[in-house]
């Protein structure tokens, strides 16, 4: 019987490490890897370098390397696990987020909006990220201007957009050179499909992901960049 369950087991966490697609990309650095983990939580691997963003601990990080780096966007539990953090982080890791998120985690090193740090071959620059007219009541937002952070991390001449929890904002929009973008779409809190293409039109990124869209129509995010000659990759982020 303890045979046959760890059978059952072992088979459900291969299941899930299968689902779990890794993608490649060249760069003058060696190669960069992204691999999706779930919701808003996805992990970067470039030049012995494991970046894990927005950890959180209902994600399969079966067999994912631990962090040497660790960026988070807000301190809303999707998004700030503390104890996915510490269950990844080395002694030395840096965990680097907005102020809601170092008032939080002890030793994190802060980051605002346009501002730039560089990790080893890693550079991060903190974006905007905030809602423009959403929010729970009338007069509030559900991310207020200043408040959480997206970021652009640049890996052998890579450029990577991670927007964290945003709506199609002007500096989304005006965002030029990327490579790779990691897109949010979900209501009530950031911005619907429809939006977040308008949004990925003007910034013109190679290639683009939708995360972070728990209940989105994906359909319609697809619909809305068709022509436009940008990638959109599809993943499982809720195997």
């Amino acid at each position: 019987m303890k045979s046959v369950a760890l059978l059952f087991l072992l088979g459900a966490l291969v299941t899930a490490q299968v689902k779990r697609k890794t993608d490649e990309f060249p760069t003058a650095e060696g190669p960069l890897r992204i691999t999706p983990v779930r919701h808003a939580s996805l992990m970067l691997e470039g030049g012995g370098q494991a970046v894990h963003i927005d950890p959180w601990s209902q994600g399969n990080y079966e067999g994912l390397p631990q962090a040497d780096l660790i960026l988070i966007t807000d301190n809303h539990g999707d998004h700030l696990d503390a104890a996915m953090v510490d269950k990844l982080k080395k002694a030395r890791t840096p965990v680097v987020g907005p102020e809601v998120v170092t008032a939080t985690i002890p030793g994190a090193v802060p980051i605002r909006a346009g501002q730039t740090k560089t990790f080893g071959k890693w550079t991060v620059e903190a974006m905007p990220a905030y809602n423009l007219k959403r929010g729970p009541a009338e007069g509030k937002l559900f991310h207020q201007k200043g408040r959480g952070v997206g970021y652009v991390l640049t890996f052998g001449g890579k450029r990577i957009y991670v927007s964290g929890d945003t709506e199609g904002i002007p500096e989304m929009k005006a965002l030029r050179n990327i490579d790779i973008a990691f897109v949010c779409m979900n209501l009530p809190y950031t911005m619907p499909p429809e939006e977040a293409a308008e949004a990925v039109r003007a910034f013109k990124p190679k290639i683009v992901y939708p995360y972070h869209y728990r209940g989105s129509d994906l359909l319609l995010f697809e619909k809305g960049l068709a022509g436009t000659g940008i990638e959109v990759r599809n993943r499982d982020w809720y195997y």
